[in-house]
């Protein structure tokens, strides 16, 4: 039985690629890792994450392309804002009997793929707070007006960057019937925020991963994971949750922030993208905010531009 991680990457996501392995490196110098390309120009960041932390690229590119061009026609061209993000769902089909996907926008505070030991009791783990917040991002009031899903269920909705299975769990035919399902009605989805992957394979793991466990709800809870939160605390050189016991954060995961000085935990992951480094750059000064008149100017001046 083989254990690995899997990420998605493109040489655009390189700074962010290398943060998240030198964290993981950290802490498990031994766990394999593939990278699943999100497109064409991948070659820079594979042959660097090859080098400098063991990565492999995923051995049948052309699956990766057979499978992602064939979910996207079920539902038509322009359809999704990021249609690349479905390459991710090779993770069931690669090397690895039980899996663990992780997007680039993470740095992590353990040996992540120990979460995997969960596997004895379930088929399918996620590790974040998404459903407290509601159904937004994954689904429309329709599901539950409809009774596709029960409120106990959506209490199993996740965030698509961090979650795990094991390979026998779906099959691409299961792929396919799911795309088929959804895209018959889109108007159980909300992708007003142009997320794409995330309510597709939400509504797949609830369909038909029965088995599932969110980690946040395990003995004594779990902390948060979110970098738009803003409550946690730097303690010995990490983050915790003073919301869940002062607990350590297994991870942080800048969902939808740009990552630049300025942002939240900026010096978190500054820290890990140069770990080693003695020489770490400086931070550029923060930008001014243009004063009211400017911004007024700008305002006119936009749309102008839109009656011309």
């Amino acid at each position: 039985m083989v254990r690995g991680i899997y990420i998605t990457a493109n040489d655009r996501v390189t700074e962010q690629a290398i943060a998240l392995l030198n964290s993981i490196r950290l802490y498990d110098p031994d766990t394999p890792i593939t990278l699943i390309p999100y497109d064409e120009n991948y070659h820079a960041i594979a042959q660097l994450l090859k080098e400098d932390y063991g990565v492999k690229v995923y051995e049948d590119l052309d699956f990766i392309e057979r499978l992602s061009q064939k979910l996207y026609d079920i539902f038509g061209e322009g359809f999704f804002a990021r249609p690349n993000q479905f390459r991710k769902q090779a993770c069931w089909f690669g090397e690895f009997d039980e899996f663990l996907y992780i997007d680039t926008d993470i740095v992590v505070f353990e040996k992540i793929i120990d979460n995997l030991d969960y596997f004895k009791d379930y088929d399918f783990l996620c590790c974040d707070y998404q459903h407290s917040g509601g159904i937004t991002n994954v689904f429309s009031p329709k599901v539950i007006e409809e009774g596709v899903f029960s409120e106990q269920e959506l209490r199993d909705m996740f965030n698509g960057g961090w979650w795990a299975s094991k390979k026998s769990q779906i099959s691409e035919q299961d792929l396919y019937d799911t795309f088929a399902e959804c895209a018959a009605h889109p108007e159980y989805f909300d992708f007003s925020q142009k997320t794409s992957d995330q309510p597709i394979i939400n509504y797949m793991i609830l369909k038909r991963i029965p088995r599932r466990f969110n980690l946040v709800r395990r003995p004594g809870g779990a902390p948060g994971s979110w970098g738009g939160s803003r409550h946690f605390q730097k303690q010995n050189g990490t983050l915790v949750d003073p919301r869940n016991g002062n607990q350590p954060l297994q991870y942080l995961h800048w969902a939808g922030i740009r990552i630049e000085p300025g942002c939240p935990y900026w010096e978190m992951w500054k820290h890990y993208r140069y770990l080693g480094d003695p020489n770490p750059p400086e931070d550029p000064p923060p930008k001014k905010p243009d004063n009211q008149w400017k911004t007024l100017l700008r305002k006119v001046k936009t749309k102008l531009e839109n009656w011309s």
